[in-house]
């Protein structure tokens, strides 16, 4: 089921590195967000493995625009100031799928965790936890 916001963030991103990546969003709501990319070459490591840089994309991605969509009243916007990521494993092809959700939030910050996953083998292939900084307009 695709809600309101994912087209919308699908469309906003193209141009920078999620849409150069071809991630695509099923849902963008308060709180959480699911995402996917399908394996192609352009993802993949010169090792032949998937490259780090594009699951931390995902993860990354999924967490920024649950946070731009649960951002208190009045804010201006916000910042990460912390990303840590475990990797356990990883993909040579199929699509890869992210659900993030906001694990706490308020005035003046976000944490978010992720988990990564081989959606045609379901396992798990990196955790994310991320702490946005919640911006607001100078007085």
């Amino acid at each position: 089921m695709t809600t309101e916001l994912a087209p919308a963030f699908t469309e906003r991103q193209q141009g920078y590195l999620p849409g150069v990546l071809g991630m695509e969003w099923e849902t963008v709501r308060r709180g959480l967000v699911r995402g996917r990319f399908t394996v192609e070459r352009r993802h993949m490591a010169p090792n032949g493995f998937l490259h780090a840089a594009s699951v931390i994309t995902l993860a990354d991605s999924a967490c920024g625009y649950g946070s731009a969509v649960s951002l208190p009243e009045g804010a201006s916007g916000f910042t990460t100031i912390e990303l840590k990521s475990n990797f356990l494993g990883t993909a040579r092809e199929g699509v890869v799928a992210c659900e993030a959700r906001m694990v706490h939030g308020d005035r003046t910050t976000q944490l978010w965790d992720a988990e990564v996953r081989h959606e045609d083998s379901g396992k798990v292939i990196a955790l994310f936890r991320c702490t946005q900084s919640v911006r607001w307009p100078k007085p």
